[in-house]
């Protein structure tokens, strides 16, 4: 592709957008957006607005706190972004889209809804809102004329392109996923492995380092002997129902396989299991968990795919050129070890914005959900709600199940659970449903919920 013959449409006419939640993400969007033609921010709007005004004071763009609608229209006319006070005075502004990106399932849903209601495409970063009620957002903006995606940056959307790239020149799937967020950092010197600040002493991983002739048994000798550090998360599961419904692609049973693994590994690891891999079927949608060592390039966050070969000398082909391939020559993995945040997600909005092209398209439907189990004995009158950073309720687990239609004892989507009320008890291992939860009044996220209950569901 060349980008700047592609989008030349914005160059020529800047995309004119706004953030809604401005944060590390939001952030280094304003900070590329700047060095750029064809996008400007103009507009922000976030629940701390004196701690975005001291981040874009210390980047030096000009800004002002806006109050009022007319205070908003004046900041716009200066050329300074508008930092408002209230949504309402934001949307009235001229704009091509909103980011969504404040990760809060309800606000990002009510959000996104106002500004497709006030002709305003949506780009869309809080996955939160989108595995519950994305496709219902998306027709609502197609049906609007709007904009509407998901937006590079993100590792659904890089996942989601690479597939498409994949299926568009003919690789059959093995297993399209993400590597988790962190990387498992072993070092020989000390015999510890690292995630995030937390460490265990495992010497043992150093004995297990190669694959070895069983791979099932050594995924699993790995995964006992890091069990104390977090091997699935919420996030990644989260970001895996976009992928599934927007691609069809479905995990490999109730749960990720999840292996430790390193990058060349993935080939041999993510084959059926008939060719000595951990897979129950082909087409499967996985994360592994990046396995190096400190000297190693890191795969934290990156998105791959391991695709079929068309022969054994296409395989030895792309073994002599580096091309991490399985023992067999069968299957080969493509991937991109990074996603860049804001740096890279105006790729996204520009082609949503002025080619009229989305990451998503008419077949993003409801495949999978996003539901949680009780991690433990849950009373009645216990409120669900996010601790810490990791966009994560304590006492729940996360799983992908196969949509179904909603109704008072099928499962809950995880965000949906969020600030909720127990109104029974509900006993470790469970699932939560529909009637565990007293629902909300007033709720855009629910409301919209019941509206996609009549869109198209996947075979």
């Amino acid at each position: 592709m060349q980008f700047q013959t592609l989008f030349r449409a914005a160059q020529d006419r800047p995309v004119q957008a706004a953030l809604l939640g401005v944060g590390e993400f939001g952030l280094s969007l304003v900070a590329q957006a700047r060095r750029m033609e064809g996008l400007e921010i103009r507009a922000g709007f976030d629940l701390d607005p004196a701690r975005v005004a001291a981040a874009l004071s210390a980047m030096g763009v000009p800004h002002r706190r806006c109050a009022s609608t007319a205070e908003a229209q004046a900041a716009y006319t200066a050329g300074e972004l508008a930092l408002c006070e209230r949504l309402d005075d934001l949307l009235t502004l001229k704009l091509d889209l909103v980011v969504e990106a404040t990760g809060h399932a309800e606000a990002g849903t009510a959000h996104a809804a106002a500004a497709i209601d006030a002709g305003i495409g949506v780009a869309m970063v809080s996955k939160e809102a989108e595995c519950v009620v994305g496709p219902a957002l998306y027709r609502r903006a197609r049906a609007a004329g709007v904009a509407y995606t998901l937006v590079d940056g993100d590792q659904p959307a890089l996942l989601i392109g690479l597939v498409s790239w994949a299926r568009t020149l003919g690789l059959p799937i093995v297993c399209a996923g993400k590597s988790s967020e962190y990387d498992f950092v072993f070092d020989p010197a000390t015999d510890t492995t690292r995630w995030l600040e937390r460490s265990v002493r495992a010497p043992q991983i150093g004995m297990i380092w190669d694959l070895g002739p069983d791979i099932p048994a050594r995924v699993a000798e790995r995964a006992a002997l890091l069990a104390d550090l977090p091997q699935r998360t919420v996030p990644d599961s989260c970001e895996m129902a976009l992928v599934a419904n927007a691609t069809g692609l479905m995990p490999d049973g109730d749960a990720f396989h999840a292996p430790l693994a390193h990058t060349n590994e993935l080939p041999d690891i993510y084959a059926p299991r008939a060719a000595g891999g951990v897979l129950g079927r082909t087409g499967a949608l996985d994360v592994f968990n990046c396995l190096r060592r400190p000297d190693e390039a890191s795969f934290a966050g990156g998105v791959f795919v391991v695709v079929e070969l068309a022969d054994r000398k296409t395989g030895e082909l792309f073994a002599g050129k580096g091309i991490p391939v399985s023992r067999d020559r069968q299957r080969a993995l493509i991937y991109n070890p990074s996603h860049l945040l804001g740096v890279e997600a105006p790729m996204s909005m520009l082609a949503a914005a002025r080619l009229g092209h989305s990451v998503l398209d008419d077949g993003y439907r409801l495949h999978v959900d996003l539901v949680c189990r009780a991690a433990t004995d849950l009373p009645a009158g216990h409120v669900l709600a996010i601790e810490g950073t990791r966009h994560a309720v304590p006492g729940l687990d996360p799983g992908l199940l196969p949509a179904v239609a909603d109704g008072d004892e099928t499962p809950l989507p995880y965000y949906m659970a969020v600030g909720r009320t127990l109104r029974r008890n509900v006993a470790r291992g469970a699932l939560l449903r529909f009637a565990d939860v007293t629902p909300p009044s007033g709720s855009m996220l629910w409301d919209l919920r019941r509206e996609q209950a009549a869109l198209p569901r996947a075979a």
